[in-house]
Protein backbone atom coordinates (compact mmCIF):
# COMPACT_ATOMS: atom_id res chain seq x y z
CA UNK A 1 0.00 0.00 0.00
CA UNK A 2 1.07 3.59 -0.59
CA UNK A 3 -0.20 6.75 1.11
CA UNK A 4 -2.20 9.33 -0.76
CA UNK A 5 0.13 11.54 -2.77
CA UNK A 6 -2.18 14.55 -2.88
CA UNK A 7 -5.74 15.75 -2.33
CA UNK A 8 -8.64 15.27 -2.69
CA UNK A 9 -8.45 12.14 -0.53
CA UNK A 10 -7.45 12.60 3.12
CA UNK A 11 -3.86 12.38 4.25
CA UNK A 12 -4.17 8.99 5.98
CA UNK A 13 -5.85 7.32 2.99
CA UNK A 14 -4.02 4.21 1.80
CA UNK A 15 -4.34 2.64 -1.61
CA UNK A 16 -3.50 -0.63 -3.36
CA UNK A 17 -3.56 -0.85 -7.16
CA UNK A 18 -5.59 2.34 -7.32
CA UNK A 19 -8.19 1.12 -4.82
CA UNK A 20 -8.87 2.89 -1.53
CA UNK A 21 -8.15 0.37 1.23
CA UNK A 22 -7.81 2.25 4.51
CA UNK A 23 -8.61 5.61 6.05
CA UNK A 24 -7.73 6.75 9.55
CA UNK A 25 -6.13 3.38 10.12
CA UNK A 26 -9.45 1.58 9.44
CA UNK A 27 -10.09 -0.90 6.63
CA UNK A 28 -12.85 0.44 4.41
CA UNK A 29 -14.48 -2.98 4.08
CA UNK A 30 -14.66 -3.21 7.89
CA UNK A 31 -16.21 0.27 8.05
CA UNK A 32 -18.83 -0.73 5.49
CA UNK A 33 -19.57 -4.03 7.23
CA UNK A 34 -19.92 -2.42 10.67
CA UNK A 35 -21.77 0.78 9.77
CA UNK A 36 -23.40 0.02 6.42
CA UNK A 37 -23.40 2.09 3.24
CA UNK A 38 -23.66 4.79 2.14
CA UNK A 39 -21.33 5.93 4.90
CA UNK A 40 -19.74 9.31 5.48
CA UNK A 41 -16.20 8.92 6.88
CA UNK A 42 -14.15 11.79 8.27
CA UNK A 43 -10.40 11.42 8.69
CA UNK A 44 -9.75 12.79 12.19
CA UNK A 45 -6.02 13.36 11.79
CA UNK A 46 -6.51 15.14 8.46
CA UNK A 47 -9.23 17.42 9.85
CA UNK A 48 -7.17 18.32 12.93
CA UNK A 49 -4.18 19.18 10.75
CA UNK A 50 -6.31 21.47 8.57
CA UNK A 51 -7.76 23.26 11.58
CA UNK A 52 -4.27 23.79 13.01
CA UNK A 53 -2.94 25.03 9.67
CA UNK A 54 -5.59 27.77 9.64
CA UNK A 55 -4.91 28.77 13.23
CA UNK A 56 -1.17 28.97 12.57
CA UNK A 57 -1.53 30.81 9.26
CA UNK A 58 -3.85 33.41 10.81
CA UNK A 59 -2.10 33.74 14.17
CA UNK A 60 -3.12 37.04 15.76
CA UNK A 61 -6.34 37.07 13.76
CA UNK A 62 -9.60 35.11 13.97
CA UNK A 63 -10.70 31.90 12.27
CA UNK A 64 -14.42 31.12 12.32
CA UNK A 65 -15.31 27.66 11.03
CA UNK A 66 -18.35 28.01 8.74
CA UNK A 67 -20.65 25.48 10.38
CA UNK A 68 -22.93 25.32 7.34
CA UNK A 69 -20.30 23.08 5.71
CA UNK A 70 -20.78 20.35 8.32
CA UNK A 71 -22.60 21.14 11.54
CA UNK A 72 -22.39 17.72 13.19
CA UNK A 73 -21.75 18.17 16.92
CA UNK A 74 -18.57 16.09 16.91
CA UNK A 75 -17.10 18.21 14.11
CA UNK A 76 -17.99 21.47 15.88
CA UNK A 77 -16.43 20.21 19.12
CA UNK A 78 -13.25 19.26 17.30
CA UNK A 79 -13.05 22.71 15.68
CA UNK A 80 -13.49 24.39 19.07
CA UNK A 81 -10.86 22.15 20.68
CA UNK A 82 -8.38 23.07 17.94
CA UNK A 83 -8.82 26.80 18.63
CA UNK A 84 -11.27 27.83 15.91
CA UNK A 85 -14.46 29.75 16.61
CA UNK A 86 -17.74 29.19 14.77
CA UNK A 87 -20.06 31.09 12.48
CA UNK A 88 -23.72 30.12 12.41
CA UNK A 89 -26.55 31.11 10.08
CA UNK A 90 -29.74 29.84 11.70
CA UNK A 91 -31.40 29.01 14.98
CA UNK A 92 -30.56 25.35 14.40
CA UNK A 93 -26.87 26.01 13.76
CA UNK A 94 -26.75 28.25 16.83
CA UNK A 95 -28.32 25.46 18.90
CA UNK A 96 -25.82 22.96 17.49
CA UNK A 97 -22.88 25.22 18.32
CA UNK A 98 -24.14 25.70 21.87
CA UNK A 99 -24.74 21.96 22.25
CA UNK A 100 -21.16 21.35 21.11
CA UNK A 101 -19.96 23.56 23.96
CA UNK A 102 -19.39 26.91 22.24
CA UNK A 103 -19.62 29.94 24.50
CA UNK A 104 -21.39 32.94 23.02
CA UNK A 105 -18.18 34.92 22.62
CA UNK A 106 -16.89 32.25 20.22
CA UNK A 107 -19.81 32.69 17.80
CA UNK A 108 -20.93 35.06 15.07
CA UNK A 109 -24.40 35.04 13.51
CA UNK A 110 -25.12 35.39 9.79
CA UNK A 111 -28.32 35.42 7.77
CA UNK A 112 -30.02 37.51 5.12
CA UNK A 113 -33.46 37.05 6.72
CA UNK A 114 -32.97 36.59 10.45
CA UNK A 115 -36.13 35.83 12.39
CA UNK A 116 -37.00 37.47 15.69
CA UNK A 117 -36.36 34.11 17.36
CA UNK A 118 -32.86 33.97 15.87
CA UNK A 119 -32.00 37.51 16.95
CA UNK A 120 -33.39 36.93 20.44
CA UNK A 121 -31.46 33.67 20.83
CA UNK A 122 -28.24 35.28 19.61
CA UNK A 123 -28.59 38.21 22.02
CA UNK A 124 -29.45 35.87 24.91
CA UNK A 125 -26.42 33.69 24.13
CA UNK A 126 -24.09 36.69 24.05
CA UNK A 127 -23.00 36.02 20.47
CA UNK A 128 -19.75 37.86 19.78
CA UNK A 129 -20.90 39.65 16.61
CA UNK A 130 -24.17 39.75 14.67
CA UNK A 131 -23.59 40.39 10.98
CA UNK A 132 -26.14 42.96 9.76
CA UNK A 133 -27.48 42.07 6.32
CA UNK A 134 -30.37 44.53 5.87
CA UNK A 135 -31.45 48.05 6.87
CA UNK A 136 -34.50 46.74 8.75
CA UNK A 137 -32.23 44.53 10.83
CA UNK A 138 -30.47 47.61 12.22
CA UNK A 139 -33.74 48.91 13.64
CA UNK A 140 -34.71 45.52 15.06
CA UNK A 141 -31.37 45.09 16.78
CA UNK A 142 -31.43 48.69 18.01
CA UNK A 143 -34.74 48.01 19.79
CA UNK A 144 -33.25 44.96 21.50
CA UNK A 145 -30.10 46.79 22.54
CA UNK A 146 -32.08 49.71 23.99
CA UNK A 147 -34.36 47.29 25.85
CA UNK A 148 -31.47 45.48 27.50
CA UNK A 149 -29.59 48.69 28.27
CA UNK A 150 -26.41 47.67 26.45
CA UNK A 151 -25.52 48.04 22.76
CA UNK A 152 -25.31 44.93 20.61
CA UNK A 153 -22.01 44.55 18.76
CA UNK A 154 -22.42 44.19 14.99
CA UNK A 155 -20.60 44.03 11.70
CA UNK A 156 -22.19 45.35 8.50
CA UNK A 157 -22.06 42.93 5.58
CA UNK A 158 -21.17 44.69 2.33
CA UNK A 159 -21.25 43.37 -1.21
CA UNK A 160 -18.12 44.69 -2.95
CA UNK A 161 -19.32 44.06 -6.50
CA UNK A 162 -16.70 41.38 -7.13
CA UNK A 163 -17.47 38.02 -8.74
CA UNK A 164 -15.51 35.00 -7.53
CA UNK A 165 -16.23 31.28 -7.44
CA UNK A 166 -16.66 28.46 -9.92
CA UNK A 167 -20.45 28.64 -10.37
CA UNK A 168 -23.11 31.35 -10.24
CA UNK A 169 -24.78 29.55 -7.33
CA UNK A 170 -21.76 30.14 -5.07
CA UNK A 171 -20.81 33.70 -6.07
CA UNK A 172 -21.90 35.99 -3.25
CA UNK A 173 -19.95 39.21 -3.82
CA UNK A 174 -21.91 40.66 -6.74
CA UNK A 175 -24.71 43.21 -6.44
CA UNK A 176 -27.24 40.90 -8.11
CA UNK A 177 -27.73 38.44 -5.25
CA UNK A 178 -29.50 38.25 -1.92
CA UNK A 179 -26.64 38.75 0.54
CA UNK A 180 -25.28 41.94 2.03
CA UNK A 181 -25.55 45.61 1.17
CA UNK A 182 -24.20 46.99 -2.09
CA UNK A 183 -21.24 49.35 -1.86
CA UNK A 184 -21.86 50.71 -5.37
CA UNK A 185 -25.52 51.48 -4.68
CA UNK A 186 -24.72 53.26 -1.41
CA UNK A 187 -26.58 50.67 0.66
CA UNK A 188 -23.56 49.74 2.77
CA UNK A 189 -22.85 53.38 3.65
CA UNK A 190 -26.50 53.93 4.57
CA UNK A 191 -26.52 50.92 6.90
CA UNK A 192 -23.22 51.98 8.47
CA UNK A 193 -24.59 55.47 9.09
CA UNK A 194 -27.74 54.02 10.65
CA UNK A 195 -25.70 51.82 13.02
CA UNK A 196 -23.47 54.73 14.04
CA UNK A 197 -26.52 56.91 14.73
CA UNK A 198 -28.32 54.22 16.78
CA UNK A 199 -27.87 53.79 20.52
CA UNK A 200 -28.77 50.11 20.82
CA UNK A 201 -26.14 48.78 18.39
CA UNK A 202 -22.41 49.33 18.20
CA UNK A 203 -20.41 49.10 14.96
CA UNK A 204 -17.32 46.94 15.50
CA UNK A 205 -16.30 46.15 11.94
CA UNK A 206 -17.21 45.22 8.40
CA UNK A 207 -17.85 41.92 6.69
CA UNK A 208 -17.99 40.50 3.17
CA UNK A 209 -18.01 37.18 1.34
CA UNK A 210 -17.44 36.95 -2.41
CA UNK A 211 -17.80 33.31 -3.37
CA UNK A 212 -16.64 29.73 -2.98
CA UNK A 213 -14.14 27.50 -4.67
CA UNK A 214 -11.57 30.24 -5.23
CA UNK A 215 -8.23 28.64 -6.15
CA UNK A 216 -6.11 31.77 -6.65
CA UNK A 217 -5.63 33.91 -3.50
CA UNK A 218 -4.93 36.99 -5.65
CA UNK A 219 -8.62 36.90 -6.60
CA UNK A 220 -9.30 38.49 -3.21
CA UNK A 221 -7.27 41.64 -3.97
CA UNK A 222 -10.14 43.65 -5.52
CA UNK A 223 -12.27 42.62 -2.54
CA UNK A 224 -9.67 44.02 -0.17
CA UNK A 225 -9.53 47.25 -2.19
CA UNK A 226 -13.28 47.72 -1.86
CA UNK A 227 -13.50 46.81 1.82
CA UNK A 228 -10.55 48.92 2.99
CA UNK A 229 -11.99 51.78 0.97
CA UNK A 230 -15.21 51.30 2.92
CA UNK A 231 -13.24 51.39 6.19
CA UNK A 232 -11.69 54.67 5.06
CA UNK A 233 -15.14 56.05 4.31
CA UNK A 234 -16.27 55.28 7.86
CA UNK A 235 -13.23 57.09 9.19
CA UNK A 236 -13.81 60.10 6.94
CA UNK A 237 -17.55 60.45 7.68
CA UNK A 238 -17.64 59.50 11.33
CA UNK A 239 -14.11 59.75 12.68
CA UNK A 240 -14.20 56.06 13.60
CA UNK A 241 -11.30 53.72 12.80
CA UNK A 242 -12.89 50.28 12.86
CA UNK A 243 -10.63 47.57 14.19
CA UNK A 244 -12.22 44.47 12.65
CA UNK A 245 -12.54 43.24 9.06
CA UNK A 246 -14.03 39.86 8.15
CA UNK A 247 -13.21 38.81 4.57
CA UNK A 248 -15.32 35.65 4.66
CA UNK A 249 -14.27 32.28 3.33
CA UNK A 250 -14.22 30.86 -0.15
CA UNK A 251 -10.81 29.20 -0.51
CA UNK A 252 -11.24 26.27 -2.88
CA UNK A 253 -10.02 22.70 -2.71
CA UNK A 254 -8.61 20.32 -5.29
CA UNK A 255 -11.84 18.39 -5.70
CA UNK A 256 -10.57 16.23 -8.55
CA UNK A 257 -6.87 16.19 -7.73
CA UNK A 258 -4.00 18.46 -8.62
CA UNK A 259 -2.71 21.44 -6.69
CA UNK A 260 -4.48 22.40 -3.47
CA UNK A 261 -4.25 26.09 -2.52
CA UNK A 262 -1.90 26.74 0.40
CA UNK A 263 -3.58 28.14 3.50
CA UNK A 264 -0.33 29.85 4.45
CA UNK A 265 -0.12 31.56 1.04
CA UNK A 266 -3.78 32.55 1.28
CA UNK A 267 -3.24 34.09 4.72
CA UNK A 268 -0.14 35.96 3.60
CA UNK A 269 -1.90 37.28 0.49
CA UNK A 270 -4.81 38.61 2.55
CA UNK A 271 -2.62 40.17 5.24
CA UNK A 272 -0.29 41.81 2.75
CA UNK A 273 -3.11 43.20 0.63
CA UNK A 274 -4.97 44.62 3.64
CA UNK A 275 -1.80 46.14 5.09
CA UNK A 276 -0.89 47.76 1.77
CA UNK A 277 -4.37 49.26 1.26
CA UNK A 278 -4.54 50.45 4.88
CA UNK A 279 -1.18 52.17 4.49
CA UNK A 280 -2.45 53.92 1.36
CA UNK A 281 -5.51 55.17 3.25
CA UNK A 282 -3.63 56.06 6.42
CA UNK A 283 -5.49 53.43 8.45
CA UNK A 284 -4.18 51.06 11.13
CA UNK A 285 -4.16 47.36 10.31
CA UNK A 286 -7.46 45.86 11.52
CA UNK A 287 -7.86 42.46 13.15
CA UNK A 288 -8.83 40.12 10.33
CA UNK A 289 -11.34 37.29 10.41
CA UNK A 290 -11.90 34.49 7.90
CA UNK A 291 -14.64 31.87 7.66
CA UNK A 292 -13.34 28.65 6.08
CA UNK A 293 -15.79 25.81 5.56
CA UNK A 294 -15.16 23.58 2.55
CA UNK A 295 -11.37 24.11 2.68
CA UNK A 296 -11.35 22.83 6.26
CA UNK A 297 -13.65 19.84 6.30
CA UNK A 298 -14.19 19.04 2.60
CA UNK A 299 -10.96 17.15 1.83
CA UNK A 300 -11.11 15.31 5.17
CA UNK A 301 -14.21 13.33 4.24
CA UNK A 302 -15.12 10.49 1.92
CA UNK A 303 -18.35 8.64 1.20
CA UNK A 304 -18.36 4.86 0.91
CA UNK A 305 -20.97 3.35 -1.40
CA UNK A 306 -21.89 -0.17 -2.43
CA UNK A 307 -22.37 -0.88 -6.13
CA UNK A 308 -25.82 -2.19 -6.97
CA UNK A 309 -26.21 -2.18 -10.73
CA UNK A 310 -23.80 -2.06 -13.66
CA UNK A 311 -25.61 -1.22 -16.89
CA UNK A 312 -23.88 -0.77 -20.23
CA UNK A 313 -25.83 0.90 -23.02
CA UNK A 314 -23.99 -0.10 -26.24
CA UNK A 315 -22.55 2.87 -28.04
CA UNK A 316 -23.60 5.24 -25.25
CA UNK A 317 -22.04 4.64 -21.81
CA UNK A 318 -21.82 2.42 -18.75
CA UNK A 319 -23.83 3.44 -15.70
CA UNK A 320 -22.56 2.38 -12.27
CA UNK A 321 -25.43 2.69 -9.79
CA UNK A 322 -24.62 2.95 -6.09
CA UNK A 323 -26.84 2.66 -3.03
CA UNK A 324 -27.01 6.41 -2.37
CA UNK A 325 -27.15 9.39 -4.70
CA UNK A 326 -28.34 12.96 -4.72
CA UNK A 327 -29.95 12.51 -1.30
CA UNK A 328 -26.56 12.09 0.40
CA UNK A 329 -24.68 14.41 -2.00
CA UNK A 330 -26.72 16.83 -4.16
CA UNK A 331 -23.75 19.00 -5.13
CA UNK A 332 -23.20 17.65 -8.64
CA UNK A 333 -26.91 17.84 -9.41
CA UNK A 334 -27.17 21.38 -8.03
CA UNK A 335 -24.12 23.08 -9.51
CA UNK A 336 -21.93 20.54 -11.23
CA UNK A 337 -19.54 20.01 -8.34
CA UNK A 338 -16.87 17.44 -9.12
CA UNK A 339 -16.04 14.53 -6.82
CA UNK A 340 -13.40 11.91 -7.58
CA UNK A 341 -14.47 8.25 -7.44
CA UNK A 342 -12.33 5.18 -6.84
CA UNK A 343 -12.97 1.52 -6.36
CA UNK A 344 -12.53 0.59 -2.71
CA UNK A 345 -11.80 -2.43 -0.59
CA UNK A 346 -10.93 -5.94 -1.74
CA UNK A 347 -11.22 -6.53 -5.47
CA UNK A 348 -14.73 -7.15 -6.76
CA UNK A 349 -14.37 -6.45 -10.45
CA UNK A 350 -15.69 -8.06 -13.59
CA UNK A 351 -12.89 -6.96 -15.89
CA UNK A 352 -10.18 -4.31 -16.18
CA UNK A 353 -10.90 -1.36 -18.43
CA UNK A 354 -10.27 2.33 -18.95
CA UNK A 355 -13.58 3.30 -20.54
CA UNK A 356 -15.18 6.28 -18.75
CA UNK A 357 -18.30 5.48 -16.74
CA UNK A 358 -21.02 7.57 -15.15
CA UNK A 359 -21.73 7.06 -11.45
CA UNK A 360 -25.41 7.44 -10.61
CA UNK A 361 -27.61 7.05 -7.58
CA UNK A 362 -30.74 5.00 -6.98
CA UNK A 363 -33.31 7.80 -6.96
CA UNK A 364 -36.28 8.08 -9.30
CA UNK A 365 -34.67 11.07 -11.04
CA UNK A 366 -32.66 11.16 -14.25
CA UNK A 367 -30.59 14.01 -12.79
CA UNK A 368 -29.44 11.74 -9.97
CA UNK A 369 -25.82 11.76 -11.14
CA UNK A 370 -22.81 11.80 -8.81
CA UNK A 371 -20.00 11.92 -11.37
CA UNK A 372 -19.58 11.75 -15.14
CA UNK A 373 -16.79 10.31 -17.28
CA UNK A 374 -14.97 8.57 -14.43
CA UNK A 375 -12.10 6.24 -15.29
CA UNK A 376 -12.01 3.51 -12.64
CA UNK A 377 -9.46 1.15 -14.25
CA UNK A 378 -11.91 -1.75 -13.94
CA UNK A 379 -15.63 -2.43 -14.04
CA UNK A 380 -16.94 -3.18 -10.54
CA UNK A 381 -19.26 -6.06 -9.78
CA UNK A 382 -22.50 -5.51 -7.85
CA UNK A 383 -21.67 -5.69 -4.17
CA UNK A 384 -18.27 -4.04 -4.53
CA UNK A 385 -17.37 -0.79 -2.80
CA UNK A 386 -16.67 2.66 -4.24
CA UNK A 387 -15.37 5.77 -2.50
CA UNK A 388 -16.07 9.41 -3.30
CA UNK A 389 -13.48 11.97 -2.21
CA UNK A 390 -13.76 15.61 -1.13
CA UNK A 391 -17.01 14.68 0.60
CA UNK A 392 -16.62 16.17 4.08
CA UNK A 393 -18.47 19.41 3.31
CA UNK A 394 -22.05 20.01 2.17
CA UNK A 395 -22.97 16.33 2.08
CA UNK A 396 -24.57 15.67 5.47
CA UNK A 397 -25.46 19.37 5.68
CA UNK A 398 -27.45 19.30 2.41
CA UNK A 399 -28.73 15.73 2.59
CA UNK A 400 -32.38 14.92 2.06
CA UNK A 401 -34.72 11.96 2.39
CA UNK A 402 -35.84 11.99 -1.24
CA UNK A 403 -37.70 8.78 -2.14
CA UNK A 404 -37.79 8.17 1.62
CA UNK A 405 -34.17 7.02 1.69
CA UNK A 406 -32.76 7.18 5.22
CA UNK A 407 -29.75 9.46 5.56
CA UNK A 408 -26.38 7.75 6.13
CA UNK A 409 -24.35 7.39 9.27
CA UNK A 410 -21.12 9.36 9.82
CA UNK A 411 -17.99 8.16 11.58
CA UNK A 412 -14.70 9.79 12.59
CA UNK A 413 -11.83 7.45 11.69
CA UNK A 414 -8.64 8.05 13.66
CA UNK A 415 -5.79 5.81 14.83
CA UNK A 416 -7.59 2.67 13.76
CA UNK A 417 -10.82 3.48 15.57
CA UNK A 418 -14.10 4.63 14.02
CA UNK A 419 -16.22 6.73 16.37
CA UNK A 420 -19.86 7.20 15.47
CA UNK A 421 -20.76 10.88 14.96
CA UNK A 422 -24.23 10.47 13.44
CA UNK A 423 -26.28 7.28 13.54
CA UNK A 424 -27.98 6.03 10.41
CA UNK A 425 -31.61 7.02 10.04
CA UNK A 426 -34.17 4.27 10.19
CA UNK A 427 -37.46 3.88 8.35
CA UNK A 428 -39.13 4.65 11.68
CA UNK A 429 -37.22 7.93 11.83
CA UNK A 430 -38.48 8.83 8.35
CA UNK A 431 -42.11 8.39 9.42
CA UNK A 432 -41.80 9.81 12.94
CA UNK A 433 -42.94 13.34 12.08
CA UNK A 434 -45.83 12.33 9.82
CA UNK A 435 -49.31 12.68 11.30
CA UNK A 436 -51.22 9.49 10.39
CA UNK A 437 -54.45 10.08 8.50
CA UNK A 438 -57.66 9.77 10.50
Amino acid sequence: MIPAASPPFPSTAQFSDGRLMRIGGCDVDDLAAQHGTPLWVLDGADLRARLRAYREAFAGHDVYYATKANSVLGVLRLALDEGCDLDVASLGELAAARAAGAAGERLILHGNNKSDAELDAAVAAGVHRIVVDDHDEVARLDERGVARGEPIDVWVRATPGVSAGYHAAVRTGTDDQKFGLSIRAGMADAAIDAVVDATGVRLRGLHCHVGSGVLDPTAFEPVVDAMVGLLAGVRDRHGIELGELDLGGGLGIAETGGHEPSVASYAEALRSAVQARCTEHGLPMPRLAVEPGRSLVGPSGITLYQVGSVKTVPGVRTFIAVDGGMSDNPRHALYGAAHPFLLAGPAAVAAPGDEPVTVVGKHCESGDVLARDVVLGATPRPGGLMASGAAGAYTHAMASTYNRLPRPAMVLAEDGDARLLVRRESIEDLLALDVPPA
